[in-house]
């Protein structure tokens, strides 16, 4: 009989924790857990230029790019790919972000390299001088240091402006060469290392920016390393396409960009 108060305490215990852990299994509760719309914003290394094949809009974007690989893996409820080659800040601010709502709940981003003007510095270091390649670079990186941190700024207040409640993922560029023998046709060793210096800095950059938005930066540099052009086994294309060039290739988006993002995203 002294036992049986015990007992009776021990079962309503047991019976509450039941119903509470019930309740947080729930269907209605859990579907709202794992609610996950992500929208994938950007410009063409976002887009997937360079894996193809390219759906019929004119941002070239491919289901081959990392977004829409991360989003098969990881059975998102909604998927938006609204990032387009050749986009700028403006141009995510302006087209992009309004794909955005207060239900978006993961976001990603490749911009800031066109601003810098990634393509024409590529095409002085290709087919220009030794010094038109310094001076493309020594601008671009200036650039990079004073005017591009505002734009980032405002990119990232736009998107936490229309998506306040999701998390933000700025994923960086990959250094694009390998600086070892490449034959007689290639650039020079020195032109390709500080193109390789231009993208440290645009990663620094890049970073920092992200970093003062509370977004996380996502650095896709180590996860190419050895694979740059010129390398044995290259992710990123040369001057094998003129829209494609110096963009990652199929392989690129799926070992290189996808594994940057899985390692921040868990």
């Amino acid at each position: 009989m002294p036992h049986r108060p015990l007992a009776r305490a021990l079962a309503a215990l047991v019976a509450l924790s039941t119903a509470a852990l019930g309740a947080l299994l729930a269907p209605g509760t859990a579907q709202a857990a794992a609610a996950l719309n992500y929208v994938a914003l950007g410009d063409s290394y976002s887009s997937g230029v360079g894996a193809g094949p390219y759906d019929p809009s004119t941002c070239l974007r491919s289901q081959k790019s990392y977004a829409p690989l991360w989003a098969a893996a990881n059975a998102v409820t909604s998927f938006t790919f609204p990032a387009c080659g050749g986009a700028v800040t403006s141009d995510v601010i302006n087209n992009q972000v309004g794909a955005l709502s207060t239900s978006t709940t993961l976001v990603t981003i490749t911009i800031g390299g066109n601003d810098a003007g990634f393509a024409d510095v590529i095409t002085s270091c290709r087919f220009g001088s030794t010094s038109s390649c310094t001076n493309a670079v020594n601008e671009s990186k200036a650039f990079a240091t004073t005017t591009l941190p505002g734009r980032l700024d405002a990119t990232y207040a736009a998107i936490r402006n229309r998506a306040p409640n999701a998390r933000l993922i700025v994923l960086g560029y990959p250094r694009l060469f390998e600086t070892g023998s490449c034959g007689l046709l290639a650039m020079s060793t020195y032109k390709r290392t500080i193109l390789n210096e231009a993208a440290d800095v645009l990663a620094t950059v890049i970073s920092g920016r992200a970093a003062a938005a509370g977004a996380t930066f996502a650095d896709t540099r180590p996860y190419f390393a050895g694979h740059g052009v010129c390398a044995a086994d290259p992710w990123i294309r040369d001057v094998s396409g003129v829209i494609e060039a110096y963009h990652p290739d199929a392989d690129g988006y799926r070992y290189g960009y996808l594994p940057a993002l899985n390692a921040v995203t868990g």
